[in-house]
């Protein structure tokens, strides 16, 4: 039963019964009609998104993937992936209709009633591969994410048809297949642009060994600007591939370090950035960069990101051409499933997740 709107979650208790419980996210929240944005999710000052900060005239690199091996391209690839750690690329191998296919599918999950998503949240789940959930992680963060997501690591075709919502299922495996063109057109540029120029087996298996791909809802918030869609981070991928609607309201931290750049939303294109496990892998040249979402006062939102990532089991660290051309290494090498832990141990927290793999 949801709680009256004049008796809006002033106990916690009841609110995290409502929203993770039961299943109904802060899609059931939004649902409601609330006049206020209840105080679990008031985000401290430092933590709000200051308009003012935001660089308008700045914008991550656009690239036209439509001759991905001209070297003018490759160059821009790699450049992009050096200064910025964001690009967008436009004219690339994935479908439209794939693209337009898996957001469909990604409304219709969200779309079902809260009883049946709670099959798949982390008390109910058949698998850890599968996970519905929301914000981001809640027992570590003094103040939730206005987020609800479904977290789908793709273990095997048999799997996916068995485990994952039959609703999404299709559309996603798709959209990962097609993908995965794209991915592998961009690791062998980025890896040339460091001197590596052959990917064998393991090398490939080491960038982009297993993967995860989210559906990402943010419905209509109360006090948009009390809150934030996803706090500050880096992802902890290889690459990530992000798909994003029309909406827009993804924002990377600029160069300067204090300010923030809006990704504005382009039809058909791909949202392209470096993760901190290819940062560590390139020893620093690849930078993984901070980024954030904000919450939206007057429309849903939806993302699906593909996160490339190394195998759980893979050590990573500098790659090894690099130490022998003479680089010093920055980083030290880690287990990769010991990193992707203690990211998730805590609450989003920008860049610091990195330095538990320098030396």
């Amino acid at each position: 039963m949801a709680p009256s709107l004049f008796e809006p979650f002033s106990d916690s208790s009841v609110l995290i019964d409502f929203v993770i419980n039961q299943g109904n996210g802060v899609k059931g929240l939004s649902e409601m009609g609330l006049k206020a944005l209840p105080k679990q999710y008031i985000q401290p000052l430092e933590e709000r998104m200051c308009m003012t900060n935001v660089q308008a005239q700045e914008s991550i690199p656009i690239i036209d993937m439509s001759n991905p091996n001209d070297p003018e391209v490759e160059k821009s690839i790699c450049e992009a992936a050096s200064k910025w750690g964001f690009f967008q690329i436009v004219n690339h191998d994935v479908p439209i209709e794939v693209l337009e296919n898996v957001k469909d599918a990604t409304y219709k999950f969200f779309g079902l009633a809260a009883e049946v998503k709670n099959k798949y949240s982390k008390e109910h789940s058949l698998s850890n591969n599968v996970r519905f959930g929301t914000s981001f992680t809640p027992q570590a963060e003094k103040a939730l994410e206005w987020k609800d997501y479904l977290s789908l690591f793709y273990v095997s075709e048999e799997e996916a048809f068995a485990l994952w919502p039959s609703v999404c299922r299709e559309q996603v495996l798709d959209y990962m297949r097609k993908s995965e063109v794209v991915i592998k057109q961009l690791l062998k540029v980025l890896m040339k642009g460091l001197n590596v120029n052959e990917i064998d087996e393991t090398k490939e298996s080491l960038l982009m060994g297993s993967m995860r791909t989210n559906l990402n809802y943010y419905p209509k918030c109360p006090n948009p600007e009390l809150t934030v869609g996803v706090g500050r981070h880096s992802d902890v991928s290889t690459l990530t591939i992000l798909l994003q609607d029309e909406i827009g309201g993804l924002f990377v931290r600029g160069n300067d370090g204090d300010n923030w750049i809006h990704v504005p939303p382009i039809k058909g294109s791909l949202v392209i950035n470096v993760g901190d496990a290819l940062q560590i892998m390139s020893n620093g040249k690849y930078k993984s960069v901070e980024h954030r979402v904000v919450a939206n006062g007057s429309n849903n939102r939806i993302s699906v990101p593909i996160f490339v990532n190394p195998r759980p089991s893979d050590m990573i660290g500098p790659l090894p051409e690099l130490i022998e051309n003479g680089e010093k290494p920055i980083y030290k090498q880690v287990l990769y499933s010991d990193y992707v832990k203690h990211f998730f141990r805590k609450a989003h927290d920008g860049k610091k997740t990195v330095a538990f793999a320098e030396l």
